[in-house]
């Protein structure tokens, strides 16, 4: 179960026509379900934390649209009274755990994670009892109970970091993601054991489709998650978190890229940086790639979930103390 490579297997090619995202010219208008949202939203003193995968409509109404590391600092420094996480579930229990006092939501309860579902916790726990003196580095991307067996937390755009300070005696266990881990294993040089989880949605990137994907746009820069695969990583002109392929493709002097994430990424690019054009990374077995978790939050589901204040994450004052230490470590390191 724990080793030093990331297993990888490539889906059937199929030619699919290439979805290019560009900036909607017109002026922004709300529904109003959305008009509703934002004026409950004031009325209860709430706050939308958004991550950048979630559907446009709530990304256009959200106070806060970002990656993971983003919305934990936000999460740690809002007044609001209560948090209202478009997400996945493991995203709401992190911002519970650094407002323990406050009500955090999340719109569909059912929204989850397969790379986060792919170590359980007792799993590890076993690992962890059987040797004692492994560091583990995890994931956010992990449950609550993952993150109080953990020593520190990390996300994508501040993993290499993260690592970089942890002791150098120390021997690593980087849980749950292996494409992740193993990308970080060739930026610092860290030898690390690699827990074998992975995004069901970044591991659908393929070497073929990618590369087809080029020779249809050669000028465009390609930019890739972590959470692929090697051979895909590969190919890419940048490897970086969501947070920083917005960086990436506002300082480039190209106006085209190839985006190797989910969908909802698409969005916020588009938003932010009008006059480029953004092509999403075609899959083996489409011309883009949506988490089905990420797409379960609702215009409709997020506006029941204000009005009803429900439902709430909720979780022991115990497993909160012990995941809080994690998370603040990641926080002071980055």
């Amino acid at each position: 179960m724990y080793k030093g490579e990331p297993s990888m297997s490539l889906a059937t090619d199929t030619k699919f026509d290439l979805q290019i995202f560009k900036h909607n010219q017109s002026p922004p208008t709300l529904s109003l379900e959305q008009q509703e949202i934002v004026n409950l939203k004031t009325e209860k003193n709430a706050v939308i934390l958004c991550h950048n995968y979630q559907i446009e409509p709530i990304q256009k109404i959200a106070d806060y649209v970002g990656d993971s590391l983003g919305l934990a600092r936000q999460a740690a420094t809002t007044n609001a009274d209560i948090i209202v996480f478009c997400g996945v579930h493991f995203m709401a229990e992190t911002a519970k755990i650094l407002n323990p006092s406050k009500t955090v939501l999340l719109p569909d309860m059912d929204a989850g994670c397969s790379l986060s579902d792919s170590c359980p916790a007792e799993q590890l726990a076993d690992y962890k009892q059987k040797n004692p003196n492994t560091y583990i580095v995890a994931y956010v991307n992990c449950s609550a109970d993952v993150k109080a067996l953990s020593d520190v937390i990390c996300t994508s755009g501040n993993a290499v970091q993260i690592v970089n300070n942890v002791p150098k005696d120390k021997e690593i266990l980087f849980v749950p993601d292996q494409n992740l881990g193993q990308w970080v294993i060739g930026q610092t040089g860290r030898k690390m054991k690699l827990w074998p989880g992975s995004c069901y949605a970044h591991v659908l990137f393929t070497k073929e489709s990618i590369e087809r994907c080029r020779l249809e746009h050669p000028n465009a820069p390609v930019v890739a998650h972590p959470e692929c695969i090697e051979s895909v990583r590969d190919l890419a002109d940048e490897v970086c978190s969501t947070e920083k392929m917005v960086n990436y493709c506002k300082n480039s002097p190209a106006d085209t890229f190839i985006i190797l994430t989910e969908t909802g990424m698409m969005h916020r690019l588009t938003r932010e940086l009008p006059n480029k054009s953004f092509i999403a990374g075609p899959t083996g077995h489409c011309a883009c790639n949506d988490c089905r978790f990420m797409k379960m939050n609702t215009i409709t589901k997020l506006l029941d979930c204000l009005k009803n204040t429900s439902p709430e994450i909720s979780m022991t004052q115990s497993l909160i103390e012990s995941a809080q230490k994690p998370i603040e470590r990641m926080l002071k390191w980055s």
